[in-house]
């Protein structure tokens, strides 16, 4: 089904487009018809951060800000899913047109800005929500909000998505809010994620249960800020680390009429560079510590070398615009048949 709405969802502006894919989604979820856009995959059971995931690929945040789509999309197969990113209070984004496609190099560009309702319409959704899999919230800070308080931001979504989440994502990666990735050097990471640590534990023991909390870091890093983070995170023994976020690199699109625009790039030009990182931490990284393999997966061969990359598991985003729900189990299946093959499983089988 989604190859015959493709050409129609193509001519329409991409922000537009994916708003319409997603009130789909639910009516279709409502229908009871989820199957006729791709079917579940069968289960491949995957425990990593001490949860048990249903199988190890995901959807990445960004797709759904607000949670509002929560069930519609667990139905599409997603071991997990993860929304966000959601900030203290609502916030419109950046001025449209915003998302754009480059279809001859199955990419976008957006340049979002972290638009969602705040993190109170998130928790309101999420307690709505049925929730078949395991969920990720993705938290961020509000545009307005200087770096030197950023932890403030940090702390009050944090604070309040914990009871409802299953796992947790700082986001200082995204190049759409300016200044964001400043966080991402090494003094301002360590005392930045120090204080989420401690609030983590403190939350531990309020709640009854620890909260996995998760770093998204950028692919644009060099080997010396690589180096860096993954001391810190090392040394801050954080639950887990998702690389990638988007690229503000143009290799490979430099020719497309819309490379020039602003934004982070994502989808399959963005593999290799992702994977680079991906492969760099967990070289540097304590094995303690998990990886989310994330950035140009199209297909489930890329799914798989996300994991011989290190990854434990792995999410999907702008692979789905052009391949839609298929690629879901595509990437299961990938992953199951490296699985099976004697001495390269990197996660527990269960």
């Amino acid at each position: 089904m989604y190859g015959l709405a493709r050409p129609l969802l193509f001519r329409l502006d991409a922000e537009r487009a994916h708003g319409l894919t997603l009130a789909a989604l639910d009516a279709a979820h409502r229908a009871g018809l989820t199957s006729m856009l791709g079917g579940a995959p069968a289960p491949l059971p995957t425990e990593v951060f001490g949860l048990r995931f249903p199988n190890p690929v995901g959807l990445a945040a960004g797709l759904d800000k607000d949670g509002a789509h929560i069930d519609a999309l667990f139905a599409l197969g997603f071991g997990f899913v993860e929304i966000g990113t959601v900030t203290p209070r609502p916030q419109d984004g950046n001025p449209k047109p915003r998302m754009f496609r480059l279809p001859q190099h199955r990419a976008l560009i957006n340049r979002l800005g972290f638009n969602n309702r705040g993190v109170d319409a998130l928790v309101a959704n999420v307690g709505r929500a049925q929730r078949d899999g395991v969920l990720g919230i993705n938290i961020g800070k509000n545009k307005d909000t200087p770096n030197e308080a950023a932890a403030d931001d940090y702390l009050f979504c944090l604070e309040r998505v914990y009871p409802l989440a299953d796992y947790v994502t700082v986001n200082i990666s995204s190049p759409n809010t300016a200044g964001l990735r400043e966080l991402q050097e090494e003094q301002a990471l360590r005392r930045l994620v120090g204080t989420l640590r401690e609030a983590q534990e403190r939350l531990a023991a309020q709640h009854g249960r620890r909260v996995p909390v998760l770093v998204k870091i950028a692919p644009d890093l060099d080997d010396g800020d690589i180096e860096a983070a993954a001391r810190v995170l090392g040394d801050l023994s954080v639950d887990g680390v998702i690389a990638t976020n988007t690229t503000i690199s143009r290799a490979g699109v430099e020719a497309d009429a819309t490379a020039g625009q602003a934004g982070g790039l994502s989808g399959e030009p963005l593999m290799d560079r992702a994977t680079a990182v991906l492969r760099k931490l967990r070289t540097r990284l304590p094995e303690r510590i998990p990886l989310v393999g994330v950035g140009g997966i199209v297909c489930g061969a890329d799914a798989a070398t996300k994991m011989a990359a290190g990854a434990s598991l792995v999410q999907v985003y702008s692979g789905l615009v052009y391949r839609g729900p298929a690629l879901v189990g595509e990437c299961v299946e990938a992953i199951r048949r490296r699985r099976e093959a004697p001495s390269r499983g990197t996660v527990s089988d269960l």
